[in-house]
Order: C-alpha cells, then sequence, then structure tokens
C-alpha cells in the first residue's frame, strides 16, 4: 500500500519518507490536501525510464504500420445553424 504523507510531515520527515521509498515502495506528498509529487526509489525510478520507449518506435511497431490510411483533413467549412 502506497503511504500518504502531508507536506509539513513530509518536512519534517524527511529520512522517513525516502526509507520507505527504499523500503516499501512509493510514498506520495500532498500539498493543500492535492496529490503534489510521489517519492521513489532511484532504482524504480531508473526501471519507468528505461521503459519508455521512443515515439518512434512505438509507431514502428504498431500493429497499423504500414497501413495506407487516408490522413487528409477535411477543410469544408463548419455546419451553419449549429448553436453550443
Amino acid at each position: 500500500m502506497i503511504a500518504v504523507w502531508q507536506i509539513q510531515d513530509a518536512k519534517n520527515k524527511l529520512s522517513e519518507v525516502i526509507t520507505r521509498a527504499l523500503m516499501q515502495g512509493p510514498q506520495v506528498i500532498t500539498k493543500h490536501g492535492e496529490k503534489a509529487v510521489v517519492v521513489i526509489s532511484y532504482t524504480d525510478y531508473e526501471k519507468l525510464r528505461k521503459s519508455q520507449g521512443k515515439l518512434s518506435e512505438f509507431f514502428s511497431t504498431s500493429p497499423l504500420a504500414g497501413m495506407d490510411l487516408d490522413l487528409k483533413r477535411n477543410r469544408s467549412l463548419p455546419r451553419k445553424n449549429i448553436h453550443l
């Protein structure tokens, strides 16, 4: 379970927040009652970074790669009498 800390508690117990991030996993810090940041171990950070591929690699390995798609933009004017 992810621990949640109020920012003032996290500031006062930064060493404990870091230790728990290393031993137990991500620690969420809130600011004004809203989730603001997550403290994670450097090892977990590296795993996240390495798991992100390049966008060009994603598109080249997509099941749609090589398909002939019509990507022309419809340049007709908007419909008349539409009230939003």
